[in-house]
């Protein structure tokens, strides 16, 4: 699952297809309600489309580089590359001659090419003449890009080109975008909140070679940024030694020492809205450590100093801002595990609390998480095993209740 997070690119990344009708204007409101949304939108319009709006049109609008053909930089593979970046193609206006070509499975621009190479949902909004609409081979067309999976957004009844009125009108833009949020059951209640997370474990330096770490993946802290990111937050990931790769979309400050994550955090602590605690950050370090390698004869003891205790530092500071903490105990405490982390929830000043059971390494570098949530008020639930994506969204809809 985490390793799919960039490709999808937050599931908000969007293509817009362009083709050549006159109601190709009317996409430009289209791109920009869906921005309003949180999505990152690449125009592809085709050549005969820019008849009606150019492409310093779409690049001023979008903010992106507008690709028009094949041959444009060959090296990336562009219909392949942008077909998998997708999560949905939105083709409006479609026209009865890209529906025909659609239907027939013809890639003769870069377009069709990337239909024919995605596996994402594809979304058509037909507009022409009503005689074009109804003409049968347009209605098989159709018929056969539905049973293949293609998603209609079927026209409007209205004013056309000069005087013709009928069925074939361009549909009302909320229309679309409904289409688009029910097909990525996409939620954009965090749009506008900006939320930082930290992931991983940190590690502390004895000497060129050695260090004191721990097992933490950075696979719940990533799965919180990827939950955030495709309900619209703007994402600050800070990841000590993570060996997965970057989601785009998130901002993603790599560290590795607790003192990094500790400067990473509070510069961006004052902007934010959500901060979750989600990395395992080493209690202590070496008071002194040394540059070389140290032979092993001559490493008898080490010196040890605490690390500052960051997330105590942040609520100290914290105005509106809901912190969600994390806490991992082990069996072998003799049932004291819940007490012990309800006593971290309150000395910290958390809002919310997710406290797990390691004995064994449980947890760590798995995919799927089980626990309990507690809340400031004394309230708790419990999280039954699921993925840790699961536990994500669960921790930011408590999030989002205590914001109000």
């Amino acid at each position: 699952m985490t390793a799919n997070y960039p490709e999808v690119s937050g599931g908000r990344e969007i293509l817009l297809g362009v083709s050549g009708g006159i109601s190709a204007y009317k996409s430009c409101e289209l791109l920009r309600r869906m921005q309003d949304l949180g999505f990152r939108v690449t125009v592809i319009p085709t050549r005969a489309s820019l008849n009606f709006v150019g492409i310093a049109t779409w690049e001023a609008l979008s903010g992106r580089q507008v690709p028009l053909d094949l041959w444009n930089n060959v090296h990336q593979v562009p219909h392949i590359s942008l077909a998998k970046k997708a999560s949905a193609i939105v083709i409006a206006p479609a026209t009865a001659d890209l529906i025909a070509k659609l239907a027939a499975g013809i890639a003769d621009d870069l377009l069709t090419n990337i239909v024919l190479a995605s596996t994402s949902p594809v979304i058509l909004v037909p507009a022409m003449h009503t005689e074009m609409w109804l003409n049968a081979a347009t209605v098989a067309n159709l018929a056969t890009l539905n049973d293949r999976g293609f998603i209609i957004v079927e026209p409007e009844s209205g004013r056309l080109t000069g005087s013709d009125v009928g069925m074939g009108r361009y549909p009302e833009t909320q229309k679309i975008i409904g289409a688009l949020t029910e097909e990525l059951k996409t939620r954009s209640d965090l749009l506008g909140k900006r939320v930082l997370i930290s992931a991983g474990g940190t590690r502390e330096p004895i000497d060129a070679v050695r260090y004191i770490g721990n097992r933490s993946s950075g696979k719940q802290g990533y799965a919180l940024a990827y939950a955030a990111a495709i309900r619209g937050a703007d994402v600050t990931l800070v990841a000590a030694n993570c060996d997965l790769p970057d989601i785009e979309g998130v901002n993603t400050i790599h560290v590795s020492t607790a003192l990094e994550m500790q400067d990473a955090l509070s510069a961006h602590f004052e902007e934010s809205d959500i901060l979750i605690m989600a990395a395992a950050i080493a209690d202590v370090r070496p008071a002194s450590p040394i540059s070389g390698k140290v032979k092993k004869e001559d490493l008898t003891s080490i010196e040890l100093i605490r690390n500052p205790d960051i997330t105590a530092e942040l609520t100290a500071k914290k105005g509106t801002q809901v912190v969600i903490g994390f806490a991992a105990q082990a069996s072998d405490t003799q049932g004291q595990g819940l007490e012990l982390a309800a006593k971290k929830l309150q000395e910290k000043g958390l809002d919310l609390l997710y406290f797990n059971d390691v004995s064994g390494g449980a947890i760590f570098g798995s995919d799927e998480t089980a626990g309990v949530i507690l809340r400031a008020h004394g309230e708790s639930s419990q999280f039954p095993r699921a993925s840790k994506l699961t536990l994500a969204h669960t921790l930011l809809d408590n999030a989002l209740d205590k914001l109000g």
